[in-house]
């Protein structure tokens, strides 16, 4: 969220566009879905693309009116096992990185968790995304009577041994 907070101070992201991507804002009166668009989409999706339009880019795009026309080819992107780096239809090709989030959170929510890092790789770089494998003899140096290890165990993971090393040296 911090990350999110620079880049609108920055200018580089728009605050509303940052809201329509946490909070999946929609559409209270959405209207009639196209027939066509019932083939790939639900009424969810649907009530999420129109609140979309709101977006000036979206609006000058005319993502729903896009949806209906080039169903084809939504539908073959939002069938795409990886649509966070499949192309979009033709209309939308050149989308900015973090509208393609947008569409992604409203068309292929099961997506989002992917494109946000390869979204913040893009924006933050490689440490914020791969983590350093852990280093017991490192993290042991900063541990001294008054400040302990704590380890948050999961499962198929077991520090013991690491543990069991270090107090023998």
């Amino acid at each position: 969220m911090l990350t999110l907070r620079i880049l609108i101070r920055q200018g580089k992201l728009n605050e509303s566009e940052v809201a329509h991507l946490i909070v999946g804002k929609m559409d209270p009166n959405p209207g009639s879905m196209p027939e066509v668009t019932r083939t790939y989409l639900n009424e969810t999706n649907w009530a999420l693309c129109k609140a979309l339009e709101q977006i000036p880019y979206f609006h000058q795009n005319n993502l729903c009116s896009s949806l209906d026309v080039e169903h084809l080819q939504w539908k073959r992107w939002c069938d795409q096992e990886k649509s966070e780096i499949a192309d979009l239809p033709k209309a939308f090709k050149d989308i900015a990185v973090f509208h393609k989030l947008l569409l992604l959170r409203a068309l292929r929510p099961d997506r989002i968790l992917s494109a946000l890092t390869i979204f913040i790789f893009d924006v933050m770089g490689e440490p914020y995304v791969e983590q350093q494998p852990f280093d017991i003899h490192e993290t042991y140096k900063e541990s001294n009577a008054t400040t302990p290890l704590f380890f948050v165990l999961f499962p198929g993971c077991d520090p013991t041994p690491d543990v069991e090393r270090v107090a023998a040296t």
